[in-house]
């Protein structure tokens, strides 16, 4: 991908990321094959492996209903009441790897589906069992995910993900830029939560620059 280009990086499991899903929604058909979005995982928790605490899930409670506030999107909170839930990151990274695998125009499809079961289904997609299921939903092969998604290569593909982030110098979520200009530099488009308006129009004022 050599042309123009929106840069999106994001986490399944970034709230704030749910909350930009009908941001990018809007972007995707409005600029299309012109201006197409290329996902870069965040990597936001990968490799977790200590239970969520009391104050912890109160913590994130709260930072949902500030998502919920700001973009209106659903929340289940019951989640929240899981004793023992360990917010490791990287088994839905990793799902939406083997999802681009097997088809790159699903991986945005594949990350707005594994946010909603996780955020407003209160289902979780640190559990390979519901990863394939929502692949298999999206008409992914289930047998060749369910095989990605536990294989090496997948998982080196994921942390590299991570690692373009972070040598971006992006340090959260969501994060949009676009580019590149003729220096090869990208703008930034949004650093944090927008909704879909002033995205949209500083994305037009790129183009227009051009």
């Amino acid at each position: 991908m050599d042309g123009p280009r929106l840069i999106y990086f994001a986490d399944p499991m970034c709230s704030w990321c749910w909350g930009f899903a009908p941001v990018i929604e809007a972007v995707e058909p409005r600029y299309g094959a012109a201006l197409p979005v290329r996902l870069i995982l965040g990597g936001l928790r990968p490799g977790t492996t200590q239970p969520m605490t009391p104050a912890a899930r109160a913590e994130l409670a709260t930072h949902w209903t500030h998502v919920h506030e700001a973009s209106g999107q659903p929340f289940d909170h019951a989640f929240l009441g899981r004793d023992g839930f360990v917010y490791d990151t990287d088994p839905a990274c990793r799902a939406v790897v083997a999802a681009r695998r097997q088809d790159p125009r699903l991986a945005l499809p594949y990350l707005r589906a594994a946010q909603a079961a996780f955020y407003a289904n209160n289902r979780d997609v640190t559990d390979a069992g519901v990863l394939t299921d929502l692949a298999a939903r999206l008409g992914l092969d289930r047998a060749r995910f369910e095989s990605d998604l536990a294989a090496e290569a997948v998982k080196q593909e994921a942390w590299g993900d991570y690692a373009t982030s972070q040598n971006a110098g992006v340090r959260g979520f969501p994060t949009l830029i676009v580019g590149p200009n003729p220096d090869g530099t990208f703008d930034m488009v949004t650093r944090g939560y927008q909704p879909a308006a002033p995205v949209l129009a500083t994305i037009d004022a790129w183009l227009a620059s051009k």
